[in-house]
């Protein structure tokens, strides 16, 4: 608890996943996968039918550094757009996670919990964090594609 407390009123503003990105060292782009959907404080969403995995993009993961520590919400919790569902520890900073849509958890990567260090291995594969069933897919339309997720780390 303290930790978190000590990051979000020192560490995060050095390393806010919500800033924009030409605060940022400049460096080759990291991997960015057509056909999801991403938001500006770094988190991305695979839609398939009325359910979204969700966690954060493999540039969040190289700006955070090691993977210490995963909090994720509860199955059966409600998230809502834009709105904090979890935090993400690594050695440099605690960083909140947000999510890109309003809906049910219906999972959550168990995984994480043992293994935090899987969102640095593969941040869109075994990374992922959670699934949720949507309540308003029109809350997709205000998130990015690919090509501007991509423009909007430069």
């Amino acid at each position: 608890m303290a930790l978190r407390q000590f990051s979000r009123r020192v560490a995060a503003p050095m390393l806010n996943l919500r800033a924009a990105a030409p605060a940022m060292n400049a460096r080759a782009m990291s991997t960015v996968i057509e056909g999801l959907k991403y938001m500006q404080s770094h988190e991305w969403a695979k839609v398939d039918g009325d359910v979204a995995t969700i966690g954060i993009t493999d540039h969040a993961q190289a700006e955070l550094g090691d993977v210490v520590y995963v909090e994720l919400p509860e199955v059966g919790s409600t998230v809502t757009h834009k709105e904090t569902f979890g935090v993400v520890e690594s050695v440099k900073a605690a960083s909140d996670v947000y999510s890109p849509v309003t809906g049910e958890v219906i999972a959550i990567n168990e995984d994480l919990a043992d293994a935090p260090g899987k969102v640095n291995e593969g941040a869109f594969e075994d990374g992922w964090m959670m699934k949720v069933k949507m309540s308003n897919a029109g809350e997709l339309d205000s998130l990015m594609d690919a090509a501007a997720y991509e423009k909007s780390c430069e």
